[in-house]
């Protein structure tokens, strides 16, 4: 079971997933960000145009990692940036048939008070934020994929998303084409 928790920074996807991946017997926790820390030099911001290629073959990197410890006997929470633009190259890159998929989109506002108010995590952006919050926002994608204006509390939350991912919401069928 692969369960991939995104949406724009400051939306909470760290501390729901931790929340998330503590309710499986035995399960794995994939920090996406770690992924871009692996670029040793000639790293580019991954918000930034010039950075495709790049954003590329790091979410394939991520994908590829997430997706063989979901083939194994672990329960696998994935979090990250991963826009409904990219999910298609993420979802093809985990060799499985299927994921569940659920973006957290907060408000701006909210979204903008997480990234100020952080602790131990270097993104602070602003204007990052709020580009990669509009892509988000803008995003076409089904619905029943995005939690709107998600409740206060970590555990509100992810009980929310456990409901959607048992009663099997959140699925995404994957096309190894």
């Amino acid at each position: 079971m692969l369960l991939v928790v995104t949406g724009p920074p400051g939306a909470g996807k760290s501390t729901v997933s931790r929340r998330l991946a503590g309710e499986f017997d035995s399960s794995v926790l994939v920090e996406g960000d770690a992924f871009f820390g692996f670029l040793a030099s000639g790293a580019i911001a991954p918000w930034l145009p010039e950075s495709s290629d790049q954003n590329e073959i790091v979410t394939e990197a991520a994908a590829a990692a997430t997706g063989r410890f979901a083939r194994g006997p672990y329960a696998t929470v994935y979090d990250g940036v991963v826009g409904p633009w990219f999910l298609p190259t993420f979802a093809r890159a985990t060799a499985l048939t299927k994921l569940n998929y659920v973006i957290l989109l907060p408000s701006l506002a909210r979204c903008l008070d997480g990234v100020r108010h952080r602790v131990d995590h270097g993104f602070t952006d602003e204007d990052a934020t709020r580009k990669m919050y509009e892509e988000f926002a803008n995003a076409s994608i089904d619905d029943r994929y995005v939690l709107r204006d998600p409740p206060e509390g970590v555990d509100a939350v992810a009980d929310r998303i456990m409901v959607e991912l048992e009663n099997g919401r959140l699925g995404y069928e994957i096309d190894q084409r």
